[in-house]
């Protein structure tokens, strides 16, 4: 059984206006398990709401609430030692990168970014803790005959570079999650899971006119074409996901199945909660 978590990420703006009121919501909805995004490690090293690791756990336990992985944008060597300390010190066991890393400009570009990869897995190891790679779609444009993605599974070492696979965004790049699972699983640790919805205004696959497959996706032109209007409460849309928990459950080394709404026409508490009834109706997960 794979329990299942919540992105903070999901719900943003909620957590911007009233922080700790959001984290109760989080908690009397019946979510145990938090995946943080702080994007402003530059200035925080913990998990974006301006405590102590002391407080912030604290805070986290009074709530029955624990922390099981973060975002950290941007992951940077200056920074990064304090960050890394303070997420051991609030017990979190591992430490991801979001978005920051691309555009792969080049095979040789790639390559370096993967050293860097390794030697933060080196610094998140030194400490007891895992750090991840989390995928958009851009990881599966090509260069030659392979996936930027598999490129950086090569040229990164597995005992220390692990992942979150976002199967959204893997479906996204014209990728069967199921298959990609399978091929990754024993580095497979975290995974996402969005929806997408029935009448969407987009294609599935992003590079289906969407964008060009051999285009450089920068950050803007990312936030350009994610289109809001192609994302659902999970469970609500079209994804394969019975299947999906079915083939993750196979991964030797998952733990948490995390929930994630990019967008949501809703409001972000009535999304999650939406999200948490409708992915109940899956076998196969541990909500304790």
């Amino acid at each position: 059984m794979v329990k299942v978590g919540i992105q903070l990420y999901s719900v943003r703006n909620s957590i911007k206006a009233e922080p700790f009121k959001t984290l109760e919501k989080i908690a009397q909805a019946g979510y145990k398990y938090v995946e943080a995004a702080n994007h402003n490690a530059l200035e925080d090293d913990g998990v974006g709401f301006g405590l102590s690791a002391t407080e912030m756990k604290n805070a986290l336990d009074d709530l029955g609430l624990s922390i099981i992985g973060c975002h950290i944008n941007p992951l940077n060597f200056e920074r990064l030692p304090a960050v890394l300390d303070y997420h051991q010190e609030l017990g979190n066991k591992q430490i991801g990168c979001d978005i920051e890393f691309f555009p792969y400009e080049d095979l040789d570009y790639l390559k370096f970014r993967c050293e860097l990869f390794n030697q933060v897995g080196e610094m998140c190891k030194d400490r007891g803790m895992r750090y991840y790679y989390h995928n958009h779609f851009q990881e599966f444009q090509r260069f030659g005959e392979k996936t930027v993605y598999d490129l950086i599974m090569e040229h990164t070492d597995p005992k220390l570079v692990f992942i979150e696979m976002d199967t959204y965004w893997i479906m996204r790049g014209g990728q069967d999650p199921l298959k990609l699972i399978e091929k990754y699983r024993d580095r497979l640790i975290l995974l996402h899971q969005k929806d997408f919805p029935k009448n969407a205004p987009q294609p599935v696959n992003m590079f289906d006119g969407i964008i060009n497959d051999n285009e450089t996706i920068s950050f803007p032109l990312f936030e350009e074409t994610k289109d809001p209007h192609c994302f659902t409460e999970i469970g609500t849309g079209i994804m394969p996901i019975q299947d999906i928990i079915i083939a993750a459950s196979k991964a030797p080394n998952l733990e948490y199945i995390i929930l994630e709404q990019d967008h949501t026409d809703l409001d972000e508490i009535d999304s999650i909660n939406v999200s948490m009834e409708a992915f109940k109706r899956y076998s196969g997960t541990d909500w304790e």
